[in-house]
């Protein structure tokens, strides 16, 4: 691997060439940060070894339990819908399709919904920052039960209103003051729209996806499940099973 000088130089040498003169545009960089890998931190295989080593170890162990076995959640009898006791997060209920011209099953269908409190599920943000002159992406390897093989590449943060509000009772989310406040920290926000959900199983669900630009050097000190990647290196590893997940695909889309 080339050293971090020579990288860096080799980055700001080659978008000078392809880029000019509409380097400043976002767009403009991403083609060219999709050339190669220019990160002057990992290897693309470096970058694989740190995301099957959290795999081997996600720190997550999930059991099948009766719906009625879930401590803090409960049938509100006034709605038969099935809650959380804090009132947030989500809820199940059942819809009645009366008809669905168009679908498979034309003549309407019952089925069960999960319904974000507040229909606003949370932020899906993506933290980029300069390692030299090159556009780097903070990555976490994350843990969720539903998740094929419990880890996944996810944006930076993850987290519904909730998690943010902390109506668990637990921490707050690695990194969340960045996307909650980003210009108390110098950022530049290159994306904030708000992004819809599945409607085949989440009801009216949206969440709020960002790409923020922290100035160099804001972030030193990661913890071990997190990891500075290329652009490039995050588009590689779609050619792998089920690692990166739908919510940073979403979110470089628009590049």
């Amino acid at each position: 691997m080339k050293s971090f000088a020579d990288t860096v130089a080799s980055y700001q040498s080659f978008f000078q060439d392809v880029a000019a003169p509409s380097k400043s545009h976002l767009r403009a960089e991403a083609h060219v940060e999709c050339q190669r890998d220019w990160s002057p931190l990992h290897t693309l295989g470096e970058v694989k070894m740190w995301f099957e080593n959290r795999r081997a170890d996600p720190g997550m162990a999930i059991l099948d339990i009766p719906l009625a076995d879930c401590r803090e959640w409960s049938m509100d009898p006034a709605t038969g819908f099935l809650g959380h006791s804090s009132g947030d997060f989500f809820y199940v209920q059942g819809v009645r399709v009366e008809s669905g011209a168009g679908r498979e099953r034309g003549s309407g269908w019952d089925q069960p919904m999960l319904t974000q409190v507040g229909f606003d599920g949370g932020i899906l943000g993506l933290l980029r920052q300069r390692i030299g002159a090159v556009p780097m992406y903070l990555v976490e390897a994350k843990a969720e039960p539903g998740n094929y093989r419990l880890i996944q590449m996810s944006p930076t943060v993850q987290a519904t209103f909730a998690n943010l509000r902390r109506s668990h009772g637990g921490r707050k989310p690695h990194f969340a003051e960045f996307f909650e406040a980003p210009s108390a920290h110098g950022a530049m926000v290159h994306f904030d729209q708000w992004l819809s959900e599945d409607g085949g199983r989440l009801t009216n669900k949206r969440n709020r996806g960002m790409l923020v630009e922290l100035p160099e050097g804001t972030i030193r000190d990661l913890p071990p499940n997190f990891l500075w990647m290329s652009l490039w290196q995050i588009k590689e590893c779609l050619h792998e099973d089920a690692w990166v997940n739908p919510h940073i695909r979403g979110i470089i889309a628009h590049l």
